[in-house]
């Protein structure tokens, strides 16, 4: 891989990850302060990236990769959406806002995973390459963070606009990547090409059921499958939640949370070689309990250093779980089915945890809302706190992991 080239997909990373860090960890405030929605509304909303989740692979997988070159697709894509964010930010009732967000999310949803190929193609090595440039990408999330919350524009619009302006401008940069044409699928040797029309099972990743035959895979899903639904009450609601108490440039504060990820992700090898897989998802379910009950007890004068705290466990909560739950399904999974297996675990989680998830908390939110406008937020956090630390108890009762897996997934982080 060239510098050249190497430079463009760490802008593409920046500004990828820039785009969502500058829409949507304020989009709860803005909602809430300013056009006075309900919490199940905002957690809906919220949740529209994770409905989105689940509709993206059908997209990826019936057309993508199939008709027109990557770079072109992902231009479309973040053009269109980024009109449709500035459109967005002009919404004042839930239902014409919900419709637009979700449209928004089901251009954006989908440029994940094509970025991350197009960036993969481009590679000679992409276990030694990527690394390196997938951290642009939390550079960018951070300084949109600092950027939204510097200028005190948590409670605006201006967050959808700026994050569809640099929208906009991915797009066009997109057309300047390496050329990526769609993968040519040919059958058995000599016999040409030959395509083969993808499926509802090859493509949500059902291929990979196969493999809850194993009991401790089994509970690995159904564990982080439960715990995504109390993790989404922190991406939901931790930027009103810090708003309400008053938190200066809350925004900001919170990409203490994506500095410390870059740092626990560095020291990934370390701890796997110490812990192990088991241990690894334990220790990430523990600081999610751990974090929420910070929030619970924590306020902005004497306990403040709770709130910073529980921020800054986001690069174990992170890291430990979704980056390990990543590295075990490769580990666990033989290699024609690993596509499948992580694509179906994300479906699982990102999907449809998360989107129970956003719906849930918005439900608890509302729930303990106080009659003076506020919310009860120490009630509001010990009702995740108690489910990431059920997940917890079971997960510990019934998961079990080998010193293979230990050993395989060192060599995958090393």
């Amino acid at each position: 891989m060239t510098s050249t080239v190497r430079l463009k997909l760490s802008a593409l990373m920046f500004l990828q990850y820039f785009v969502w860090g500058a829409w949507y960890v304020t989009m709860g405030t803005w909602l809430g302060e300013t056009l006075h929605f309900s919490g199940e509304q905002i957690g809906l909303a919220a949740g529209s990236t994770a409905l989105a989740a689940m509709i993206s692979p059908f997209f990826l997988g019936m057309v993508a990769d199939r008709f027109l070159a990557t770079e072109r697709i992902l231009s479309l894509l973040h053009v269109l959406g980024g009109v449709v964010l500035f459109f967005a930010s002009m919404q004042t009732t839930f239902g014409a806002f919900y419709g637009v967000i979700l449209a928004y999310t089901l251009c954006y949803m989908p440029t994940l995973a094509l970025s991350n190929s197009l960036s993969f193609r481009q590679m000679d090595d992409p276990g030694r390459e990527f690394p390196p440039i997938r951290v642009l990408g939390t550079i960018g999330w951070i300084v949109a963070g600092l950027a939204i919350g510097t200028l005190g524009l948590e409670a605006t619009a201006m967050p959808l606009r700026i994050a569809g302006g640099a929208s906009l401008l991915l797009g066009v940069f997109c057309l300047a990547l390496p050329h990526t044409p769609p993968l040519e699928r040919r059958g058995p040797a000599g016999a040409g090409r030959h395509e083969r029309k993808p499926t509802v099972v090859s493509i949500l990743g059902l291929d990979a059921l196969k493999l809850l035959g194993e009991r401790s895979f089994a509970v690995f899903v159904l564990g982080s499958f439960l715990v995504c639904i109390p993790l989404q009450f922190y991406y939901a609601f931790a930027n009103p939640f810090l708003n309400e108490l008053s938190v200066t440039n809350a925004a900001g504060k919170m990409t203490l949370g994506q500095m410390s990820e870059i740092f626990f992700m560095l020291v990934m090898p370390w701890f796997f070689r110490r812990l192990g897989v088991k241990y690894m998802l334990l220790a990430g379910m523990a600081a999610w309990t751990t974090r929420y009950a910070l929030f619970a007890y924590g306020n902005n004068a004497d306990m403040v250093w709770m709130l910073y705290a529980g921020i800054l466990l986001h690069g174990i909560c992170y890291d430990f779980f979704f980056v390990t739950g990543q590295i075990y399904v490769d580990t666990k999974a033989p290699p024609d089915l690993r596509a499948a297996a992580q694509g179906f675990i994300a479906f699982v989680t990102l999907g449809v945890g998360m989107f129970i998830g956003s719906w849930a908390s918005g439900r608890v939110v509302d729930a303990f809302r106080l009659g003076t406008g506020g919310h009860d937020w120490r009630g509001i956090w010990l009702v995740p706190a108690a489910g990431a630390l059920l997940v917890l108890a079971l997960f510990a009762l019934f998961f079990r992991s080998s010193e293979a897996d230990r050993e395989s997934a060192v060599e995958r982080v090393s």
